[in-house]
C-alpha cells in the first residue's frame, strides 16, 4: 500500500468534482476546489476521520468494499478506479522488474504487417521492436542506445533543448498527457523497478511541463485515434492509431495504417519504398 500516493490520487479527484456532480448545493462560502472530505465520506457511506486519515496518509489498508465505495462517490474512471486499487495494495502489484523481451510471435508480425508502420513499446515507454516502414516513419532506432528510444525522454527533452515536436507530430500535447498517465500507472504496478522510478525522478527534475502533468494525478489520457506526422521527405501523413495491448509482458503494440487509396496511403507506400533512406528528423 502506497499511503503517500494513495493520499495525493484522493485528493485530487475529489478536488475535480464540483458539488453538482454529485447532485449537492454549491453553496458561496467553498474556500477550498472542489468537495468537501465530509461530503465524500458521506457518499462512501464511510466516517468523515476515517476519510480524512486516507488522504493523509495515515489510515490502515481499505478494504475492497470502501475503495468501491470511494471510487463511486468520486465518479471515478475504470482506469481510475483500478489504479486505486492498486496503491491500496487490493490489487495484483508487479513489484518486481518491467518486461523488455519482445516475443518471437510478436516481432514476425510486425514483418508480416503489409503497409503498416508497427513498434513495440514497454510499460515504461521505450519502443523494443520495429518495422522498417515504422523507422522510415518515424526514425531508424537501429543505432539508438535503449535511453535513446525511450519516448517519454524524447518527448519531455527538458526546456534547454526547445519545443520542436517529436518526429513532426500534430498531438504533441495530447501525446505528451498520454506520456505522463502511462508512467504513473507503470510506476504503480512497479514500485520496486530502477528504471521506472529512475525515469520518473529524471524526468520529474528536468522537464517543468511533465512535473506540471504529473502532479495532475492522471491516469487516462483520451484514446489517440489517428496522428498526423509531418515527414521531411513526404510532408504531412495522417495515419490511424491502434494500440493492441500485450498483457502478458505488459508491452503494446502500436500500428500506424492508412485507408487504401488515400493519399496517406500513397505516402506510407513510397515510404515501404525509400526505407532509411527517406530523410529523418533532427534528433531532439
Amino acid at each position: 500500500m502506497d499511503k503517500q500516493e494513495l493520499g495525493a490520487f484522493l485528493r485530487s479527484r475529489r478536488e475535480r468534482l464540483r458539488p453538482r456532480d454529485v447532485g449537492l448545493p454549491g453553496g458561496p462560502r467553498r474556500r477550498t476546489p472542489g468537495l468537501r472530505r465530509e461530503e465524500v465520506a458521506v457518499l462512501a457511506h464511510i466516517s468523515t476521520e476515517y476519510y480524512v486519515r486516507l488522504e493523509q496518509g495515515r489510515a490502515p489498508r481499505p478494504s475492497g468494499d470502501v475503495l468501491a465505495a470511494i471510487a463511486g462517490a468520486l465518479r471515478l474512471t475504470d482506469a481510475e478506479a483500478d489504479h486505486l486499487h492498486v496503491l491500496a495494495g487490493t490489487a495484483p502489484n508487479r513489484t518486481g522488474l518491467h518486461r523488455r523481451d519482445v516475443r518471437p510471435s510478436i516481432l514476425a508480425l510486425l514483418r508480416r504487417l503489409p503497409l503498416t508502420a508497427g513498434f513495440v513499446m514497454s510499460a515504461a515507454c521505450e519502443i523494443l521492436a520495429w518495422n522498417d516502414l515504422a523507422a522510415a516513419l518515424m526514425e531508424d532506432f537501429t543505432p539508438l542506445t535503449p535511453e535513446q528510444r525511450n519516448l517519454a525522454r524524447r518527448v519531455f527533452p527538458g526546456p534547454e533543448n526547445g519545443e520542436e515536436p517529436l518526429y513532426g507530430i500534430s498531438d504533441a500535447a495530447d501525446f505528451r498527457l498520454s506520456v505522463v498517465t502511462r508512467l504513473r500507472t507503470t510506476l504503480a504496478r512497479y514500485p520496486a523497478d530502477p528504471a521506472v522510478t529512475g525515469l520518473v525522478s529524471e524526468l520529474r527534475d528536468t522537464d517543468p511541463d511533465f512535473a506540471r502533468l504529473w502532479e495532475r494525478h492522471d491516469v487516462q489520457a483520451a484514446p489517440m485515434l489517428t496522428k498526423t506526422f509531418r515527414h521531411p521527405t513526404v510532408g504531412e501523413v495522417t495515419v490511424d492509431c491502434d494500440t493492441l495491448a500485450l498483457t502478458d509482458r505488459d508491452q503494446y503494440l502500436v500500428l500506424y495504417t492508412a485507408p487504401p487509396g488515400s493519399p496517406d496511403a500513397e505516402s506510407l507506400a513510397l515510404l515501404n519504398v525509400l526505407g532509411t533512406r527517406a530523410g529523418h528528423y533532427l534528433p531532439s
